[in-house]
């Protein structure tokens, strides 16, 4: 997912802010409806010519899940929508990097992670629709951070904020119970509360007590991503200079993470891994929390089924933090450029925004649609009616922005698939899998 050159020297280059420790989250394969067609608008001089409007996504955005396809295509007859989607993020980018460059194989609207957006901001502003002058689009509709991800140092904006990721944990609460520790959402978070060393020590606590073959997380590396993702400075410093190997946060999240592998709280499981064997393990009851945030809810529903209904709950994690959030993009090559800026717009609108938080749990990053009652009031049955809509606007609207920059995804890819991983996995001392990390980061970087 990252081909990169060097950061040296680039002082100017913008950095986006941002509240998000890069998702770890999923990926796209980039598919196939642009053409190397150099129009700037449709194709079609008809406007109720059939066209296919493609999609390209990683992980799960909801759109399908909360009916919001059906509802375009309803009232939009001439338009069908067409997904390609991934659970691999960094093989999404990378692919969709090669596309663009090449001006082809290219769908009508591309999904930016938040990870990325800063080098597709420095790198690929070229190859988008300045959305920032479509119709219907307002700035001021988005949390002010969200909007300057996006944009660039010129003003252009290159994708329109679709999630945030306020982050809870999600915990099953059978297994809390078999292991003797509290089950009541508030008793829990009262465990942990204020330190992410508190959630190991009650990890200790149930691993002392818990069902044979199950652990107390479900990856060291979701611990490393819910960690950093909570820390004032992370990969980047606010003069855009990388900084992983350097930052008190990084190195904070990988001490924790490496101690969580140690103490055998973690599961050996890569998140979103293409084989499925992550996802199995929602089903099977292999771990018993996962650093949660709001689009994670989706993922547990999808993966752990109906037959784990009513056993997972969600609490407040040690922490505020915010891990994830995506973008939809346009670009310039697409076949069906205004039909394309029209769907992105109506997906990321407020109205549409809460109707896909209401049904599958991804926080609005509208100002409107975390304040609207279908996110306020919003509960999900599938986690004990938990409240979600008050617990993770609450989050969002705490969170202090990190500085992102354009390597974050990567950076944090390496770290916690070769790194941690390979502690993990292949029992690697933790001082040569930093070292390894160091190496790979600065083959990819040139940092």
């Amino acid at each position: 997912m990252r081909t990169t050159s060097s950061l040296r020297g680039r002082r100017t280059k913008l950095i986006a802010v941002a509240g998000l420790a890069t998702c770890a989250v999923l990926a796209t394969g980039c598919s196939s409806s642009g053409s190397d067609n150099s129009s700037k608008g449709s194709t079609n001089s008809n406007s109720n010519a059939k066209i296919t409007l493609k999609i390209g996504t990683f992980g799960q955005f909801g759109y399908k899940e909360a009916g919001l396809y059906k509802e375009y295509q309803a009232a939009h007859p001439n338009i069908t929508i067409v997904e390609d989607t991934n659970t691999d993020a960094q093989k999404y980018w990378d692919a969709l990097k090669t596309h663009m460059a090449a001006g082809s194989s290219v769908d009508d609207i591309q999904a930016i992670e938040v990870g990325y957006i800063a080098e597709a901001t420095s790198k690929m502003a070229d190859k988008f629709v300045d959305l920032s002058k479509a119709p219907g689009v307002d700035s001021s509709a988005w949390v002010d951070y969200k909007w300057k991800q996006a944009t660039t140092t010129g003003g252009q904006t290159i994708g329109l904020g679709t999630d945030i990721g306020p982050m809870a944990v999600c915990y099953r609460k059978d297994l809390f119970a078999k292991a003797g520790l509290p089950t009541d959402r508030d008793a829990v978070g009262k465990l942990w509360a204020g330190s992410w060393e508190k959630y190991l020590q009650v990890g200790k606590q149930f691993q002392a007590k818990a069902p044979a073959g199950t652990k107390f997380v479900d990856s060291s590396g979701g611990i490393f991503n819910a960690v950093v993702s909570s820390q004032p400075e992370q990969y980047t410093n606010a003069q855009g200079e990388l900084v992983y190997d350097k930052s008190a946060g990084v190195q904070k999240a990988w001490n924790l993470s490496v101690q969580a592998i140690q103490d055998g709280l973690s599961t050996g499981l890569q998140q979103f891994d293409q084989g499925g064997t992550w996802a199995a393990g929602f089903k099977t009851g292999k771990f018993a929390t996962v650093s949660c945030p709001s689009w994670m809810t989706g993922w547990i529903q999808t993966n752990a089924g109906d037959t784990a209904k009513g056993k997972w709950d969600i609490a407040a994690a040690p922490v505020a933090a915010n891990w994830g959030g995506s973008f939809l993009g346009v670009p310039k090559v697409g076949q069906h450029q205004d039909e394309a800026i029209k769907l992105a717009t109506w997906l990321t609108a407020p109205e549409q925004q809460a109707k896909i938080f209401a049904k599958f749990g991804n926080i609005p990053s509208t100002k409107a649609g975390l304040d609207s009652p279908e996110v306020q009031n919003a509960k999900l049955e599938y986690f004990n009616n938990a409240p979600t809509g008050k617990i993770y606007s609450d989050i969002a609207k705490s969170i202090a922005p990190a500085p992102i920059g354009p390597w974050d995804g990567q950076v944090k890819d390496i770290i916690t698939k070769n790194g941690l991983l390979d502690i993990e996995q292949h029992h690697t001392d933790p001082a040569k899998a930093w070292s390894n990390v160091v190496n790979a980061i600065k083959d990819k970087t040139d940092n």
